[in-house]
């Protein structure tokens, strides 16, 4: 009797933590749409780009036109660093909130906009939004999620990401191909963000807050009800909370580090390791395909209306590499899948470069420029992008996180914007082959940054992690 009383227990438990699993992928996938929106928001240039540059339209410049596409990268750069910096003062939560406001009115902006400036403004404001999400969805995933599960949790902010960019090249295909006589049809396009802008809104409501920023505030019964939920028992919930002020605790005993006091050595390094990542992800060229992935297939032989239609594979590519990552993620090293990553799209990279002069009268360079850029971006989106997030989300200390991710991601987005505006003007000055070598060169720079820099985190809690860290300089100093 007493045998079967333990079963149905067991089974009991089973079901509970099940549906506390079930809870805390719920949370994940509602604060995941604002990788949507980034993904959606930066890919809807992609395509649309061509009709709102003609004159009965914005009549954009080449000038114009670059800043409309990077305009949203720069205004995520200001973003990254006022959204780290509030998520830290005010909770990772309602700063999202108040972003998803943000998304809203910065697409309606763009929807309506009457003219290149207004245009470009609105995309500076959506970058806002764009830059703060980046920063607080990897870092409040992280906390709400355990070491056993953070790397595949956190990279659903990227599968979201790519999933955004995917949605925006099938509309803009659709409505380009079917709709393209039709005047202002760029307008729909972009006004499509507006209903998983929406959503975010509303299902960021019934998210609960970061459990480790609640203890940072001292609101420990909150902190503890919140793991309570997701976590697997009260006695796990007990034991985190006890980590985290131990891991608070020791941070304490370290001079605050702030943007005028960084003199902290082993925080400081951490932070130049951030930007390091940050830096690199852009200096590949991801960007060259995802916001002017229409105008290269274009540049190599494809007809306007079929670049539309190819540059879906480019989103498909990207969303199935990012799937197989969140596989890979648990059962090889972060160091080892970045490096590996590295050394494909640089070869992929340079490949470009060589075959743009070899065969770019040939009737197959369209078809073989496709097949490049799907490689890179298999190499880049399985096993660069994703894993490059995951390490922001986790090698900061919880006294810094929200301010060093701000800084990182500062970089990153400065980065993104620099690749957005000067690759039409290389494309223009230089040519298609000159500008991949370009890259090609970048690229192999990252590849000796990511041997040389890059920490190995797999499986580390992120206590563990920040032990770590100021354990390694406290090993430096005393080596010395």
């Amino acid at each position: 009797m007493n045998n079967e009383q333990d079963a149905s227990s067991n089974k009991a438990d089973v079901y509970i933590n099940k549906n506390k699993q079930k809870r805390l992928q719920r949370y994940g996938w509602i604060i995941t749409l604002g990788g949507l929106l980034f993904g959606i928001d930066t890919g809807a240039t992609n395509g649309s780009l061509s009709f709102m540059s003609k004159p009965d339209q914005l009549n954009l410049n080449a000038s114009d036109e670059g800043l409309v596409t990077s305009g949203i990268t720069l205004g995520a750069a200001f973003g990254a660093v006022i959204g780290g910096k509030l998520s830290d003062y005010f909770g990772r939560k309602k700063v999202l909130m108040y972003s998803a406001w943000i998304f809203i009115l910065g697409t309606l902006g763009c929807t309506f906009a009457p003219n290149a400036l207004v245009m470009i403004l609105c995309r500076f404001l959506l970058g806002l939004a764009v830059g703060a999400e980046s920063v607080i969805s990897p870092v409040f995933l992280a906390e709400l999620s355990t070491p056993e599960i953070r790397g595949k949790f956190v990279n659903h902010h990227e599968l979201m990401i790519v999933s955004g960019q995917l949605l925006s090249y099938i509309i803009n295909a659709l409505f380009g191909v079917m709709l393209g006589s039709y005047r202002g049809i760029w307008r729909y396009m972009l006004a499509v963000g507006l209903i998983p802008e929406t959503l975010l809104l509303f299902g960021i409501h019934k998210v609960p807050e970061s459990p480790r920023w609640l203890v940072t505030k001292h609101q420990n019964d909150q902190a503890f009800s919140v793991l309570e939920k997701i976590r697997n028992s009260k006695e796990d919930a007990k034991a985190e909370i006890v980590r985290i002020k131990q891991s608070l605790a020791l941070s304490s005993k370290q001079k605050k580090a702030t943007f005028k006091d960084l003199k902290i050595p082993w925080i400081r390094r951490l932070i130049l390791i951030g930007i390091g990542l940050g830096v690199m992800q852009q200096a590949i060229g991801i960007n060259i395909i995802m916001f002017y992935g229409t105008t290269v297939l274009s540049n190599a032989g494809f007809s306007h209306s079929a670049a539309l239609i190819a540059n879906i594979s480019n989103g498909i590519i990207s969303t199935l590499a990012t799937i197989a990552s969140i596989h890979l993620m648990g059962k090889i090293d972060r160091r080892k899948m970045v490096i590996t990553a590295i050394c494909g799209t640089t070869i992929t990279m340079l490949a470009i470069s060589i075959l743009s002069v070899v065969l770019i009268k040939s009737p197959i360079f369209p078809y073989v420029m496709l097949l490049l850029m799907a490689i890179f971006l298999m190499f880049f989106q399985g096993g660069v992008s994703p894993i490059v997030w995951v390490l922001l989300s986790e090698i900061f200390p919880q006294s810094i996180r929200g301010m060093a991710m701000g800084i990182a991601t500062f970089f990153l987005w400065l980065s993104n914007f620099l690749v957005g505006y000067i690759f039409p003007i290389l494309l223009t000055n230089i040519g298609f082959s000159n500008t991949f070598i370009v890259f090609t060169v970048l690229n192999i720079f990252s590849l000796f940054y990511a041997i040389k820099f890059i920490p190995e985190t797999r499986g580390k809690s992120l206590e563990e992690l920040q032990s770590c860290f100021q354990n390694r300089h406290v090993n430096q100093n005393s080596d010395k």
